[in-house]
């Protein structure tokens, strides 16, 4: 497959669907179709890869079967993998829409230009996506990847800013 570092993520597997070892996957680009038809390659964080055999809609989810994946037991194994494919200017769609290795490095500051951090990763939850950043003096802090609380990305200037409410960057206890 191409270079590690070429690859972007476009999907995660949320969880096993059925006995026959489909997974429930969480598209992350606007290109699900292509980046999911049979015969597509995708490549998993541990160098293994992933052929897919078939994909379809099914009540709102994407599911995806593949060779490597046999089972349920072996789809369960699968839960939380990163999905990626070779970078394509067709899985970002709009302005406010970022590839996590574009927001990662990026430094994390206030709106009168107070530094908080640094961007170091984008954590992929239920509940959507928080920005998790390495304050100057270590540590790390979790802020919520909206509007409201990042309302400016400046890729190309290299910062996000930020406007968080009261107590957010505050340290625990």
């Amino acid at each position: 497959m191409t270079d590690p570092s070429d690859l972007r993520v476009v999907g995660r597997v949320v969880k096993a669907h059925g006995l026959r070892g489909e997974l429930v996957v969480e598209p992350s680009t606007d290109q699900a179709e292509e980046r999911f038809a049979p015969g597509v390659v995708l490549a998993l964080a541990d160098g293994r890869t992933l052929t897919i055999t078939a994909a379809r809609w099914h009540s709102g989810r994407l599911l995806v079967s593949a060779e490597e994946v046999a089972d349920r037991d072996a789809a369960e194994a699968m839960r939380r993998a990163e999905l990626r494919a070779p970078a394509s200017e067709g899985d970002v769609a709009d302005d406010d829409e970022f590839h996590d290795h574009q927001l990662e490095g990026l430094r994390a500051e206030l709106g009168d230009g107070s530094v908080v951090g640094t961007v170091v990763a984008v954590s992929h939850g239920a509940g959507g996506e928080l920005l998790v950043l390495e304050p100057p003096g270590g540590g790390e802090l979790l802020v919520p990847f909206v509007k409201a609380i990042v309302p400016t990305v400046d890729v190309a200037g290299g910062r996000v800013v930020l406007d968080p409410p009261e107590g957010l960057l505050d340290p625990p206890g």
